[in-house]
């Protein structure tokens, strides 16, 4: 996958269906173990719901996890809407889990899949988006002198500065997303940019930039 959207802080949003309450929370979630553990407390929170049904995606280990869960209502009408729903928004790093308080009401089937997808929806709804895809983290380490020109080409060529250090010289640290990588090396080669050092770091997951 290289790229994919997720949010940008948790949300929540309600529905009522035939006095049926249905109650969204939305998580930004880095791995499968912390949507786990979110899992675990939401349930302890909504200890006296009906239904705590979860749908999550999450990328890790350079591939995407995926789960969902019923939790107790008919097979096939909660956690795989949900789910269908991160993934026909190319949602990852992203748990959904919506609890219910039955009101009474039997919904059917059908009645079932409309109201988690629609309250699935309504919480993707209420979240800011992003985009991230596949990038570095690179140290470099430059002369004081070239800091504000370094400055400058980075904001122009959509890389992050992330951390500066003021030492015997300057030493950033900077993301960039994989495709930059190339025009990168090519600017220190030729001198666009004068660089004394560059280490790579990791690889990681990063915000894709907004181009300028």
């Amino acid at each position: 996958m290289e790229e994919f959207y997720t949010i940008n802080k948790n949300t929540l949003a309600e529905i009522t269906e035939k006095k049926s309450k249905f109650i969204a929370n939305i998580f930004y979630v880095e791995n499968k173990e912390e949507a786990e553990n979110i899992i675990k407390n939401i349930k302890k929170k909504y200890h006296d719901a009906r239904h705590n049904c979860v749908a999550y995606r999450v990328y890790e280990n350079d591939s995407i996890i995926e789960k969902s869960s019923d939790d107790g209502e008919p097979s096939g009408t909660a956690g795989a809407p949900m789910l269908d729903i991160l993934k026909n928004n190319n949602l990852c790093n992203v748990l959904v889990v919506i609890t219910r308080y039955f009101g009474g009401i039997l919904l059917g089937t059908g009645g079932l899949v409309r109201a988690y997808s629609e309250c699935t929806k309504k919480a993707i709804e209420n979240s800011e988006k992003v985009c991230k895809c596949k990038g570095y983290k690179i140290e470099i380490e430059l002369d004081y002198n070239n800091l504000e020109n370094f400055k400058y080409y980075c904001s122009k060529t959509n890389i992050q500065i992330t951390e500066i250090e003021y030492l015997d010289v300057i030493v950033c640290k900077i993301e960039l997303e994989k495709k930059t990588k190339p025009n990168f090396i090519n600017d220190i080669e030729t001198k666009k940019i004068n660089i004394n050092k560059i280490r790579n770091l990791c690889e990681k997951i990063i915000n894709k930039s907004v181009e300028k």
